[in-house]
């Protein structure tokens, strides 16, 4: 025992300085003390930072709901929610936001119409057919789109898409709600199609061996398997493809128009509720007026459409997962 404290007493380091026990431990309780403030210092700073969403939400729903009051003063809930007629200008104003959410709906429903088929037919070629160095080549160029600026896919609805479309349909209407829904679910693809590749890429091949080994098919093992395995992660890609054609802002501002129709006909201009908001934003509603108040009413019914949603959208995806 002695030899080892007479060892331990007399460490060189290569240098040749001698550290005595003493040292050792004074040096060592100096970077657990560093360590433990560390420790306890970095939860504090990541708490803060997460906190920052947290608050940033809380502060944009108390603006809404502040601004969203005030307009209730003047316009009533039910004149408001029930009502078909919107001409917000003029000295016998009219809120009613069943246009708007009309054409909110019916361009979402024409971009998922487009953007779920080819999406998720895009995803199952390249989980279960493509070849790795093809998916390697063809998931990069499908994911450009999504980096394209949506005012660029504004002015392809409205310059290309819509003449194109009226060769078709002789009576669409210069602006309309369907050329930029059928852009919008072009623009949504690379979104469903690269959501849902991943969920089945997760997919254990042990699932598709087995499949394979019962004598099932290529087709059968992607359908009766892995698109069920994965049918959370497929559903969320939808979710996210419907928040964001909801959410959608310069196609519909460019190529639906701004005219406030309760109809359901596609090839009639339409408003839609985030053009609404850019044409009022872009106005000379005055604070504190009633038009000005509409904008925040508008954008809290948006925010309450895409929150419940989500919600049922969430729910649908527990069920299914816990039923595969």
């Amino acid at each position: 025992m002695k030899g080892v404290l007479h060892l331990a007493k007399s460490v060189v380091h290569d240098s040749g300085n001698k550290l005595n026990v003493r040292d050792m431990i004074q040096e060592k309780k100096k970077t657990r003390s560093v360590t433990n403030y560390t420790e306890k210092f970095i939860p504090k700073i990541l708490f803060g930072i997460a906190a920052i969403s947290v608050f940033t939400t809380i502060g944009i729903v108390l603006t809404l709901l502040t601004e969203t009051i005030a307009f209730f003063k003047d316009v009533p809930f039910i004149d408001f929610f029930t009502g078909t007629k919107l001409k917000p200008l003029g000295d016998h104003a009219v809120f009613g936001v069943l246009p708007l959410l009309t054409g909110t709906l019916i361009s979402t429903v024409i971009a998922m119409m487009v953007a779920i088929p080819v999406g998720l037919m895009t995803a199952i070629f390249l989980s279960e057919y493509a070849s790795e160095k093809l998916r390697r080549v063809l998931k990069p160029i499908l994911e450009i789109l999504a980096g394209i600026p949506t005012i660029v896919y504004g002015f392809f609805a409205f310059t290309f898409v819509t003449p194109l479309l009226r060769s078709f349909i002789p009576g669409l209407e210069p602006t309309n709600i369907l050329s930029p829904g059928i852009v919008m679910g072009i623009m949504i693809i690379p979104m469903v199609a690269s959501l849902s590749e991943d969920a089945m890429s997760a997919v254990p091949n042990a699932m598709r061996e087995g499949a394979l080994a019962l004598g099932a098919t290529k087709l059968e093992v992607t359908w009766k398997v892995v698109i069920p395995a994965a049918i959370s992660g497929i559903i969320a890609s939808f979710v996210l493809g419907i928040s964001r054609a909801i959410g959608e802002t310069m196609i519909v501002a460019i190529a639906s128009g701004s005219s406030k129709n309760f109809t359901f006909d596609v090839t009639q201009s339409m408003q839609t509720m985030t053009a609404y908001i850019v044409e009022v934003t872009g106005g000379e509603a005055a604070a504190g007026t009633t038009l000005y108040y509409s904008l925040y009413a508008v954008a809290m019914t948006l925010f309450v459409f895409t929150l419940i949603m989500n919600l049922v959208a969430q729910y649908i995806s527990r069920r299914f997962r816990e039923e595969y």
